[in-house]
């Protein structure tokens, strides 16, 4: 069979764009759009992505110029939609961590074309690592290597107040530009660089906030084969995503959608000086529907969201009324209002052509529950003097998830039925459940040790939680059920 780059040729543009992160999520959401933009409008600007990490996709997406299909499918106005597009708005795929990208990388900060800044690092992604600055090699964190290629530019042009650049971060943290560009101050008092440079960052670059809605399952791996076929040529990236798509983008200093007018060429892009009640809907709702229900899923038996959606008997009820019941009952807003989006939300999460897959939303689950869900909880608690049995049960679920005493390479080792999935977070929470695991004990002592470890780590949550009255208590006796009579039964009990 044919290639993609047999059948279809990259478009040469000048890369106007730097993108931290190559997953699924960012080439099938940002990418896509600029690939539209270029093509209906007059933007006329490539992206040029850099891995975060060392491990990524870049050799992969390289292997074919940077050209990849977007598969996109859902149900609008009780049709099922289905759109392919090849899509040649992403130029190449930098990785730092080598000799070669590391030159590259450093090309880009002093790209008198580079203008905007996209992101998707995780939840986990924003955040103050102490490390020291060189200009041999790429910093670890990720606000490190924005400070440090902020920096490079800022001395390649004299402190030109023209060449600062537009932050859009699409991690799913609240004010995210907003943190980002406090982090990037950080590192610059710490690491004693001039005066000039943070006049400069603060002056003449901005940090917008962010909020993205898109469900993006990934590579459709059951079907590539099919698809490929209908294509008439190989794709080993293809990424598979639903229809729908909201990016609201929250500016103060002015909107940029003079230069980036995605709302021009038909793209679902809101402006706005005020994004809160957006991200609150999103986060709280969609988000925290993912976060409280997918762990406790995937114990019970479960492989995708659409599995939870058709469990009519367990998953759904427990995720419906999870919804309807205790996370919108701990918000503030239109009731009827908020209930509109929740039933759109489960028609999403019911839409027959993307699988999501349970473990993919398991990554960085620890950051997603504080910011999904956690306000969810303590909002309940506050309003209504009661603890939210369906996401106390989640965060039971959440611990027992994690439960592994061995590593096979940065992941901790849990087990299902006696098969092996990967623990994937930052290495610090994983050391965490590994030392708590490793000392053994009946499920009664398990249960003890864990809940008022994990729950009195402030690090992670931001309070200590066994302050909440009960909160312990209940996560305690939810694990008991769960190790002794498990996941499925011990769901069926609160639903």
């Amino acid at each position: 069979m044919k290639s993609i780059t047999d059948v279809h040729t990259p478009t040469t543009r000048p890369e106007r764009i730097l993108q931290f992160g190559e997953g699924n999520f960012l080439r099938a959401f940002v990418d896509w759009m600029v690939d539209i933009l270029n093509e209906q409008g007059d933007f006329n600007g490539n992206v040029v992505a850099v891995q975060p990490i060392a491990q990524g996709m870049g050799e992969m997406i390289n292997a074919q110029n940077g050209l990849y299909t977007t598969v996109l499918r859902g149900v609008q106005g009780g049709e099922r939609v289905e759109e392919l597009r090849t899509i040649k708005s992403l130029s190449r795929v930098l990785n730092p961590y080598e000799a070669e990208g590391w030159q590259a990388y450093q090309a880009v900060a002093e790209s008198p074309d580079l203008r905007f800044v996209v992101s998707n690092t995780t939840e986990a992604g924003i955040a103050y690592v102490e490390e020291a600055y060189t200009e041999e090699r790429v910093q670890q964190s990720f606000p490190a290597k924005v400070c440090a290629l902020l920096y490079r530019r800022y001395k390649h042009f004299g402190g030109d107040p023209a060449k600062g650049l537009v932050f859009i971060p699409c991690e799913l943290i609240d004010k995210n530009g907003e943190m980002l560009r406090s982090i990037v101050l950080r590192h610059s008092d710490e690491w004693g660089l001039e005066a000039g440079f943070r006049a400069w960052v603060e002056e003449s670059c901005d940090f917008l906030n962010s909020l993205v809605d898109r469900i993006v399952p990934g590579y459709p791996r059951a079907e590539a084969a099919a698809l490929e076929e209908r294509l008439g040529y190989s794709d080993k990236v293809i990424v598979s995503a639903e229809i729908f798509h909201l990016w609201v983008i929250e500016y103060t200093k002015h909107p940029y959608s003079e230069e980036l007018p995605f709302d021009k060429v038909g793209l679902n892009v809101i402006w706005t000086d005020d994004m809160s009640f957006y991200r609150t809907r999103k986060v709280r709702i969609l988000n925290g529907a993912h976060t409280m229900s997918v762990l406790a899923a995937y114990q019970a038996g479960h492989q995708t969201v659409q599995d939870c959606i058709a469990d009519k008997e367990l998953l759904y009820p427990f995720m419906y009324n999870g919804i309807f019941e205790e996370i919108i009952a701990s918000m503030d807003g239109s009731k009827k209002e908020l209930e509109s989006f929740a039933a759109d939300v489960l028609e999403r999460f019911e839409n027959p052509y993307n699988p999501h897959q349970l473990l993919s939303i398991s990554l960085n689950s620890v950051s997603k529950f504080k910011t999904r869900n956690l306000p969810s909880l303590l909002g309940y608690v506050e309003k209504k003097k009661a603890l939210p049995k369906r996401l106390v049960f989640s965060l039971a679920a959440l611990i027992s998830f994690y439960e592994g005493t061995e590593f096979e390479g940065t992941a901790l080792k849990g087990s299902r039925d006696g098969q092996t999935y990967l623990i994937q977070d930052s290495a610090d929470i994983l050391a965490v459940f590994q030392r708590l695991y490793l000392q053994g004990g009946t499920a009664e002592k398990k249960a003890k040790r864990l809940a008022e470890a994990i729950l009195s780590t402030t690090a992670w949550w931001g309070e200590d939680l066994t302050k909440v009255e009960g909160l312990e208590a209940m996560v305690e006796k939810y694990l008991v059920q769960i190790w002794t009579v498990g996941m499925a039964a011990a769901m069926k009990e609160i639903v």
